[in-house]
């Protein structure tokens, strides 16, 4: 990719739009990199010593995964697929080259064809609470089969703990009061806020539009099950194992592997 233009979206106006989504991203979760850290590390904990790691980063949008896991680990070979042409304008604006960017709906049978197989890792992060239970089982049968023999699947979401529900609620409340206080001294920009400067932008504006009529198809109601709907969702897709592998607050991370 040539470093100065592509289409009228430099490099440079790309990755200060990356920049732009970690931080509007972190509002809502401050401990980001923490749950990053903790997949990366899984992944290194995995990886085979015998060939340049295979990843795929699954509904990746600008690319946050994919970002870090390249400057950890250079030689990786990395698949980036969403659906969101906006954010992936960002995510090929501003990710090297050795990352394939691939549009695909997760909801139509045959996206994985797409994408090749035999994945190290499949990395997802604050995403999946948009399908449904029976979409998601689905999907989970669909990325066991994408992995090689003793790959790992992480999926990072809100997933708030099993046996806390009404502390859950007070700490849903606290966050919220938290975020709104970052929103009204202009600390952060809010998820509405950074797609109305998305829709002013020349090239992304377009794009926005694009997005906006193709989610109005295909998003559902937001779904946030607990770790242990995950965990036992995973199992019965043929996982393994599974479990947790990182708790922030509301948040978790669950690991599942696929037998060897």
């Amino acid at each position: 990719m040539d470093e100065s233009t592509t289409g009228g979206f430099d490099r440079r106006t790309a990755s200060a739009w990356q920049h732009s989504w970690d931080r509007q991203q972190e509002a809502y979760m401050p401990d980001r990199e923490e749950r990053f850290a903790a997949m990366l590390d899984a992944v290194d904990a995995t990886a085979p010593t015998s060939r340049p790691l295979r990843v795929l980063d699954l509904c990746g949008g600008t690319g946050s995964i994919s970002l870090r896991l390249v400057r950890r680990r250079p030689d990786a070979a990395v698949t980036l697929v969403d659906l969101d042409p906006a954010l992936l304008r960002i995510a090929r604006g501003s990710l090297p080259d050795t990352v394939a960017v691939v549009q695909a709906d997760l909801r139509e049978a045959g996206w994985p064809s797409r994408i090749g197989r035999d994945f190290d890792a499949i990395l997802t992060a604050t995403a999946l609470h948009w399908f449904a239970a029976d979409e998601l089982s689905t999907l989970y049968g669909q990325i066991l089969d994408l992995l090689a023999p003793g790959g790992i699947f992480v999926n990072a979401d809100h997933m708030p703990d099993d046996d806390l529900p009404a502390l859950t609620e007070d700490l849903y409340a606290a966050d919220k009061r938290r975020r709104e206080a970052l929103y009204a001294t202009g600390a952060a920009v809010s998820w509405e806020g950074w797609w109305n400067l998305v829709a002013a932008d020349p090239v992304l504006g377009p794009l926005k539009t694009e997005r906006d009529e193709l989610f109005s198809i295909h998003h559902g109601q937001e779904w946030t099950p607990p770790v242990g709907w995950h965990r036992d969702a995973l199992l019965a897709a043929g996982f393994a194992e599974a479990g947790l592998v990182w708790r922030g607050g509301l948040d978790a991370a669950v690991a599942a592997r696929r037998a060897r």
